[in-house]
């Protein structure tokens, strides 16, 4: 079984910003599956489902994303789970530009705070995470004003295909492998 995990804030405000791309993920992974991610469990809307005969729990935390690792530790706990193997996280990265995913098998927060308190929570940063460019702050900017902000049409189409992007990243990881979607989707994106 894996849980897969889209960072993201709750709330209508917060629907497609730059740091809710992870929830915008999992919407589109429950989309193409029929996976029905209504289910208020663990500080999270829970969705249970099928991705290539592999067992899947998708999960949007509601602790809003710098508590976003109480929600992850409680799953964890519930299903018994080892976030090694069964936890993959994705969210956003504004080190990435839009459209560009990286896929790690382990690290740090790099700074995000989500990631930071799921790391926190689960005493280490030994679990998949998929980060997904938003594109770096510019000067003028403060850092959450960016990303609770909403990208241009331009960012907005390469973040959508990334989006796409990221689910064929998913469903790789489960069939083939970390390393082979790490082959296949860690490539620098052409602006």
């Amino acid at each position: 079984m894996f849980i897969i995990v889209g960072l993201g804030n709750p709330s209508r405000e917060y629907e497609s910003t730059r740091h809710n791309i992870g929830f915008d993920t999992i919407d589109a992974i429950a989309d193409k599956y029929h996976i029905n991610v209504m289910e208020l469990k663990h500080k999270a809307k829970i969705g249970k489902g099928y991705i290539g005969g592999n067992k899947v729990i998708l999960a949007k935390p509601l602790t809003f994303m710098n508590l976003s690792g109480e929600s992850v530790r409680s799953i964890i706990d519930y299903y018994k789970a080892d976030p090694a193997t069964d936890l993959i996280v994705i969210s956003d990265d504004i080190s990435l530009p839009p459209g560009q995913l990286r896929i790690r098998k382990k690290g740090s927060a790099g700074g995000h705070n989500g990631l930071k308190n799921i790391i926190q929570h689960l005493g280490g940063g030994d679990f998949k995470r998929i980060r997904m460019g938003v594109g770096e702050k510019p000067a003028e900017y403060d850092l959450v004003d960016w990303v609770l902000g909403h990208f241009s049409k331009e960012d907005r189409k390469a973040v959508d295909g990334a989006v796409q992007k990221a689910v064929k990243a998913v469903e790789l990881i489960l069939s083939d492998g970390t390393d082979t979607a790490m082959n296949e989707f860690n490539r620098k994106v052409q602006p």
